[in-house]
């Protein structure tokens, strides 16, 4: 390993890559680097049956969700996340008021129970199930990170880039990726792995994450990581 030292930061030279690293912080400096299977994890947000059937784009996203998750099982951790949330009596006045505006009552007596536990919508889309090894993780927000130990499991692995797939790319997946953000994780968007039930919303999203994060095709992500 040859170290250079420029203007108070280093350059620490290796396998053909420069990652720059400055009081004693390792700055990444291409994609290679980001996405190293030893500090990565793949995040597989709300693949569950009841968001899945109502997506634009099913066929495409279900093909190019599986390729990724069955090429990177076993080289990096594979979380799952489920739509689990708080008890009624529990919940805020704002989770009432945002699901009263989406299915439309006008009182919360008659919302269905939205994911219930042990209903098939809540379960996983079978085509891309978790396998021995993965990691289910209930969570209560449109944030991997509140009412969670995610950050805590990542920290105990060494992970710092969060490579982020799932439904819905403009509430979940955006929202995770900018908290990731905040928590200096590095967030990977596998952009052909993120859908929505609303096309232009998903859209206006993947537009707003390629100028604040990392978007990349799956493909390209597979490549980055096992070769």
């Amino acid at each position: 390993m040859k170290t250079v030292l420029i203007t108070g930061s280093t350059l620490i030279i290796f396998l053909g890559g420069i990652m720059k690293k400055i009081n004693g912080i390792e700055i990444y400096e291409n994609l290679k680097e980001i996405l190293n299977p030893e500090s990565s994890c793949l995040v597989v947000w709300d693949v569950q049956n009841g968001l899945v059937s109502r997506i634009y784009n099913k066929t495409e996203f279900v093909s190019d969700i599986k390729y990724l998750i069955n090429a990177l099982r076993g080289k990096i951790p594979v979380v799952y996340t489920l739509i689990t949330p708080a008890a009624k009596e529990f919940r805020s006045s704002w989770s009432y008021y945002t699901m009263m505006r989406r299915f439309g009552v006008d009182d919360p007596a008659k919302l269905p129970d939205f994911m219930a536990k042990g209903s098939s919508d809540r379960n996983i889309l079978e085509d891309i199930a978790p396998q021995e090894g993965d990691i289910l993780l209930e969570k209560p927000t449109a944030s991997i990170f509140i009412g969670t130990y995610f950050e805590q499991m990542m920290k105990n692995r060494n992970i710092n880039t969060l490579i982020f797939t799932g439904i819905a790319t403009e509430i979940g997946v955006e929202s995770s990726a900018r908290d990731a953000a905040n928590r200096g994780f590095y967030p990977v968007i596998a952009e052909n792995c993120v859908s929505s039930m609303d096309k232009e919303a998903h859209g206006r999203s993947l537009e707003n994450m390629r100028k604040m994060f990392i978007c990349e095709n799956s493909k390209t992500i597979v490549e980055n990581i096992l070769n």
